[in-house]
């Protein structure tokens, strides 16, 4: 109880006659807060953006780990989608016909036309197109008939057991002055067939070559 009468009789404008221990006490408590006022501006500041790199960068760990152990638990999931995805691949390849096969495949599309009943005025196919494990075959078709007729050759196309597909689909009246008559149309079907294994690398042999000669 008397110390705390000293403390508050101490005068703060003159410390000089405060008591030795009080004098010490006082010197000690501006030490440590000048020690900690140094500390916080010199070592504290100067290593906060370094605290705040290394939080961000544990984040992004964080964030990559979780992800990593998100593909982890379901790889077995994408192993199986990877083995349907390969089964419907080899399936929509199987509907791909080989060179040989091509001439009956433009065969059964001139006669899906003649059995819908329609006059085959042009039957024209292009120049092959190659791309990487397949190739693209133009046909250019021009027919005459009615709606009705149209209608059933292109589902009779749509039936073949191979792909075709129908472009550049147009129809014109045959005879402007005769409403109601026959009608003319003009498309180009696309017909596809897989390379073969020498066809694939003798591509891949001029793409590369073709990048050679680019480089220099």
């Amino acid at each position: 109880m008397n110390l705390l009468q000293e403390l508050r009789g101490l005068d703060p404008r003159d410390p000089g006659r405060w008591p030795l221990p009080v004098r010490a006490a006082a010197v000690l408590a501006c030490f440590v807060a000048a020690s900690i006022a140094m500390v916080y501006l010199l070592v504290w500041q100067n290593q906060m953006p370094q605290l705040q790199q290394r939080e961000n960068e544990e984040q992004t760990l964080r964030t990559e780990f979780r992800t990593k152990h998100e593909k982890a638990v379901n790889l077995a999931v994408y192993k199986q989608q990877l083995s349907d995805i390969e089964r419907s691949f080899g399936a929509m390849l199987r509907q791909l016909p080989s060179k040989t096969e091509v001439p009956n495949l433009l065969v059964d599309i001139s006669q899906t036309g003649l059995a819908a009943a329609l006059q085959e005025k042009l039957f024209q196919p292009g120049t092959e197109l190659k791309q990487d494990f397949y190739a693209e075959l133009p046909i250019k078709i021009r027919m005459t008939g009615t709606y009705h007729e149209f209608g059933e050759f292109v589902s009779g196309i749509a039936a073949l057991p191979r792909i075709v597909t129908l472009h550049d689909i147009e129809i014109t009246p045959l005879d402007k002055n005769a409403p109601g008559g026959e009608l003319q149309l003009d498309l180009t079907a696309k017909t596809y067939r897989y390379l073969d294994d020498s066809e694939i690398a003798a591509a891949a042999a001029a793409k590369a070559k073709a990048q050679k000669g680019r480089r220099r």
